[in-house]
């Protein structure tokens, strides 16, 4: 049952990416519309799902899980971003997708510690630096409604907006941490910070008078239609759900390292009170990110994580549970959507948050691969190098006949980097056994 259940999240998971329904990565999850879009191309799509996940299974989720015999989630779900959109977006690449998301589900299930060892035969493992590309894509994400602010109703209210927002994200990192019983909830600064950045910009709609008496009759609900995206999916969100919570259920999965590792312990009791913590200040993150792209997560708020847990050796009923707090999340988000639809303005307000969310998103990569090159260049200590070849790549990029999107060459500069590295170490390496 064990092998059945991961294929099958691997297969789920890879297929919703493939079609642009839910990602993990909650720094990838704002690029996918781009797609949807025609900001980008699917090339372009899979080249940042690669270089913003990547490093991350490398770096965190792999060596997390190594010693364990519970996988955790990143090892799984940032690798089915990668396959599903990776593969084209048609009948065939949607199976193909499945398909080998089931076997790379089945493989990571079986041995972890191959696929550290095979990347650490490169002369110089640059996966492990490449997580560094999406470092600040959450954090900067979180300023997207002042800029939409800006550009709808001027610069002060934009900085306005954005003076609260640091001030929410200030009290809630600083003092967002609460008492549940043995446990502590820590609220999500990020997702806090972007709640209150859309309350602004949602207030500031609000105030654009009417034209007409049908004015709110005739608007585009914007988020509304983001949200009904993502509702047709309900089912497959569903046993997606259902499965993930079976696996936790199971002792296959856990959604964070602090329940893995009292899960590892058997205290599984302790540990869904961990994970309770965690998703309680991931709802306005998750809820938030999914009304303005319609792009969901495939494990929800991660309340699926908490219902394995709490029905250790019950698969089938945290199966059942899991896909019912699944429906309940959608239900929820679709209630909060067509309440902050009632605004006016909010039609006008679409495409100011589209280009907001390009331009923080373009900014974010760009630093996240500058940060990441130069971790790269500290192992040789070539200082500067790393962000010297970054920045090149981008302004060289930007003259070019037939650019790369912006939002792009970031990631692929730093790949690009990583490669000339081990490039190099084989050079020298032949040159001095010469």
């Amino acid at each position: 049952m064990r092998y059945i259940v991961i294929a099958l999240i691997g297969a789920l998971a890879s297929i919703l990416a493939n079609k642009g329904i839910a990602v993990f990565n909650d720094g990838f999850r704002p690029i996918v519309p781009q797609y949807f879009d025609g900001s980008i191309s699917r090339k372009e799509l899979a080249t940042m799902s690669f270089a913003i996940s990547f490093g991350l299974v490398i770096g965190f989720g792999i060596p997390t899980s190594i010693g364990a015999s519970i996988i955790l989630i990143h090892c799984l779900l940032l690798t089915t971003d990668i396959i599903g959109t990776w593969c084209p977006d048609t009948k065939v690449g949607t199976i193909l997708s499945g398909v080998i998301g089931a076997v790379y589900g089945l493989l990571i299930l079986v041995g972890l510690e191959t696929i550290v060892t095979l990347f650490g035969y490169l002369p110089f493992n640059f996966l492990n630096n490449l997580g560094s590309v999406s470092t600040y894509v959450t954090v900067a994400f979180a300023i997207f409604p002042s800029l939409a602010v800006a550009y709808q109703h001027g610069f002060k209210k934009g900085v306005i907006t954005a003076v609260i927002t640091v001030v929410a994200y200030f009290l809630i990192k600083k003092f967002g941490v609460f008492a549940l019983g043995e446990k502590t909830v820590t609220l999500n600064a990020e997702g806090m910070a972007m709640l209150v950045g859309t309350v602004m910009m949602l207030v500031f709609a609000a105030s654009v008078k009417s034209e007409g008496a049908t004015s709110n009759m005739d608007l585009v609900n914007v988020f509304s239609e983001k949200v009904s995206r993502i509702r047709k999916n309900w089912f497959l969100l569903a046993i997606m759900g259902g499965l993930l919570a079976c696996a936790t259920s199971l002792t296959i999965l856990a959604g964070d390292p602090a329940s893995l590792a009292l899960a590892a312990e058997g205290a599984f009791s302790e540990a869904a009170l961990a994970a309770a913590a965690r998703a309680i200040g991931f709802i306005p993150l998750v809820f938030t990110t999914a009304i303005v792209t319609g792009v969901y997560a495939p494990a929800g708020c991660t309340f699926v994580f908490v219902i394995g847990l709490a029905f250790t050796g019950k698969p089938i009923i945290a199966l059942v549970l899991g896909a019912i707090v699944m429906i309940i999340e959608l239900l929820l988000i679709n209630v909060f959507a067509k309440g902050m639809d009632k605004f006016p303005g909010v039609k006008e307000m679409g495409e100011h948050i589209r280009t907001s969310m390009n331009k923080v998103l373009e900014l974010a990569l760009l630093v996240g691969a500058v940060t990441a090159a130069e971790a790269m260049s500290a192992n040789f200590g070539l200082s500067g190098i790393g962000a010297l070849f970054v920045v090149g790549c981008v302004l060289l990029n930007r003259s070019s006949k037939k650019p790369i999107v912006e939002m792009a060459i970031g990631p692929v500069a730093c790949i690009l980097y990583g490669i000339l590295l081990n490039v190099l170490l084989v050079l020298n390496i032949i040159a001095v056994a010469v």
